[in-house]
């Protein structure tokens, strides 16, 4: 295994040097892919109809083609889905990763090209080996095994020649042979669809293997992970995997988790790797050691990026900025046009850049998951710090929350209610509410002037979930497993007043 580790390392460092071509000439290389990607499309139905034979610039472009959702993409999906080709793209469509965005009831079914198999999903799983080769020289990550959590398949209900699933179950479907090698569990375990069974029998083969880095959801991850220790009767990870060194983790946002893994892998050399992966694209993957949630932004995987502002994100036809166009610390929606035939899409992310020379981003949130019912604006990047501030300042370690408003009721004033789950409670819950509270007016200005002399709102409510509950939540939901989340922010009590219900 020391020889297919030094192989390996050797191998994945080769691919720096493209990767800092496009840190030097990021504007070169996004339009040099843009020119390939309308003239790849041209003759596809969707490229007929806005005339991409003629398009020769990206204002042009931007002027002929709208910017879509998923809602307006979906009758030419509908197409491809029911064995349509040449609709959106020129290649042969097989493969749909399914998504339902958090917890939605209504499922998207993203298409997979080969193209974008290769150059997008597969590139980015290879540049993260890559980057992170180059970050610690001295690894042995290639010598033992990596384990994944993937999702399930089955076969498109409309064409039986077709296959949809989480989109880590469509890649881990098309692997080629020295990637399947050197992961576990076995391909017909990581994509059993029964989600409880399959975490028994991924923790019994699991533990056994020598495992050297994870890749996941920190939730489903934590779960995996805990399942194991009881398992074996270990204290933490580390008697189990000794030779463990890396997470890479993505789908959510890691600070939340940052303790809680610190607690079941005490490892102070343990690293960890922000990757930024979704069912439309892998886009970004951290390339700095010691730096959280900042993401190297990938221009080389067939994807052509655009972004709108926060100001326009619910206008009809927004106005969207090219990258050389962005400035730091402003909130931006993610709009993507992909090797897969995702045109001018708007994925629901939204970042910011931390750095322009090179392009690096932190996720901050989704376009519609947000509190706004006071005019307080408040999105998950701001929660998120809140929610890391108080537990490091109280002692508390979290395992999820989600949040969502209080209406205004006869002369009772606003708020917002949240519903934690701990690993570990606060040493004491007035103290970790005045520091939530606290740090969500240093953070937000919007929220600060709602809350002076509680005018528009009062101070979070908490309320503490039994262990277990979200879980519980999701299953009840059909949710269980893949990239399935809690939604954090809602401007709905939906969600909130489903989960006190099992509370």
């Amino acid at each position: 295994m020391e020889i297919i580790n030094s192989i390996m390392t050797w191998v994945m460092k080769k691919r720096i040097h493209q990767i800092d071509l496009f840190r030097k000439y990021p504007h070169d290389v996004q339009n040099e892919l843009f020119s390939n990607l309308i003239d790849k499309a041209k003759n596809t139905d969707w490229g007929k109809q806005y005339g991409y034979a003629d398009i020769t610039s990206v204002d042009e472009f931007k002027q002929r083609v709208p910017v879509s959702t998923y809602e307006d993409l979906f009758p030419h999906i509908e197409r491809v889905i029911k064995g349509e080709q040449n609709v959106l793209w020129p290649t042969t469509i097989s493969w749909f990763a399914k998504s339902s965005g958090t917890t939605n009831a209504r499922s998207k079914y993203i298409p997979v090209s080969p193209e974008s198999l290769e150059d997008c999903h597969y590139k980015g799983g290879k540049d993260m080996l890559s980057i992170y080769s180059n970050l610690y020289p001295d690894t042995r990550v290639f010598s033992g095994k990596s384990l994944s959590i993937g999702g399930s398949l089955r076969e498109n209900e409309h064409n039986p020649k077709t296959f949809c699933g989480d989109v880590s179950a469509v890649i881990m479907r098309n692997l080629p042979v020295w990637a399947e090698a050197i992961r576990t569990p076995p391909l017909k375990v990581a994509l059993m669809d029964k989600w409880e069974e399959k975490i028994e029998v991924m923790a019994e083969i699991t533990s056994k293997e020598n495992v050297t880095s994870i890749t996941g959801v920190p939730t489903w991850t934590y779960v995996l992970l805990n399942r194991i220790l009881e398992l074996t009767g270990t204290n933490n990870i580390l008697e189990v995997w000794p030779n463990l060194e890396l997470f890479a983790h993505g789908a959510v946002a890691f600070g939340p988790y940052r303790d809680l893994f610190k607690q079941l892998i005490p490892l102070e050399q343990m690293h960890y790797l922000e990757i930024y992966n979704a069912s439309e694209g892998f886009f970004g993957i951290q390339d700095q050691a010691g730096t959280h949630d900042e993401m190297l932004l990938m221009l080389d995987y067939g994807v052509y990026y655009e972004f709108i502002p926060a100001e326009d994100f619910e206008v009809e036809n927004p106005q969207t900025l090219t990258l050389n166009q962005v400035e730091l610390g402003k909130n931006y929606a993610l709009v993507i046009s992909t090797n897969a035939g995702l045109w001018r899409y708007k994925i629901g992310d939204t970042v910011k850049f931390i750095s322009l020379e090179p392009y690096r981003i932190k996720i901050s949130g989704r376009t519609k998951h947000f509190i706004n019912a006071f005019g307080e604006e408040l999105i998950i990047e701001n929660a998120e710090t809140a929610i890391i501030t108080a537990c490091q300042k109280t002692g508390a370690i979290i395992s999820n929350f989600t949040a969502a408003p209080v209406y205004f009721e006869g002369k009772n004033r606003g708020g917002h209610e949240w519903i934690i789950e701990f690993a570990q409670e606060p040493d004491n819950l007035a103290t970790f509410t005045y520091l939530l509270d606290t740090t969500l007016r240093e953070v937000n200005s919007d929220y600060d002037a709602k809350r002076q002399n509680d005018l528009a709102l009062v101070a979070p409510l908490i309320q503490i979930a039994p262990p277990g509950t979200f879980l519980q939540w999701l299953r009840t939901k059909g949710k269980l497993g893949g990239q399935n989340k809690v939604p954090r922010l809602s401007n709905s009590r939906e969600y909130l007043e489903e989960i006190l219900e099992l509370m």
